[in-house]
């Protein structure tokens, strides 16, 4: 007997979740098609005192992520600090090679990801907004909540002031 119950498309999924600076918030006109808000994210990496910046090429998915974004557009516009907690998805690499400045000819990677969740913001070290939803999943996730509160309360100076002077 034939089920007749509608199956959903099954996917396997690979997040990625950290935090960031929101810069380049901006419509991408798509021909014949419908806009779509796109972003970069200079995410954090490394150790918690001398992190590294990674840019991340951004598609605005989560329909929330969405209006948040566009809410804080203008205040990225005026240059003011914007650091962002996400989950991201769908991650990606591809090769492009430089045309201008130190680096023309040489061949560089994009990282490209789908933004679908805005954890929290802070706007120039002040908290704006936080999410409903940003409980952890796993046990695993316990050591990054434990250096995701501190970047969230401040906790170290030096970092503030680590961030402060590289953006």
């Amino acid at each position: 007997m034939a089920d007749s119950c509608s199956t959903k498309p099954r996917y396997h999924n690979f997040h990625l979740r950290g935090y960031g600076y929101l810069n380049r918030i901006r419509e991408v006109p798509v021909p014949k098609g419908k806009p779509y808000l796109a972003c970069d994210l200079n995410v954090l990496n490394g150790p918690f005192e001398q992190p590294e910046y990674k840019r991340l090429d951004v598609l605005v998915k989560g329909k929330d992520a969405q209006v948040l974004v566009r809410r804080y557009q203008q205040a990225v516009e005026q240059n003011r600090k914007v650091l962002i907690g996400f989950n991201a998805g769908d991650l990606s690499a591809t090769p492009f090679t430089y045309t201008t400045g130190k680096k023309a000819g040489q061949v560089g990677i994009s990282l490209q990801v789908n933004l679908l969740l805005v954890r929290w913001i802070k706007v120039d070290g002040e908290l704006v907004y936080k999410s409903e939803l940003t409980a952890p999943t796993t046990q695993t996730s316990h050591a990054d909540d434990a250096v995701e509160s501190a970047v969230l309360s401040a906790a170290s100076p030096k970092v503030a002031r680590v961030m402060a002077a590289t953006h």
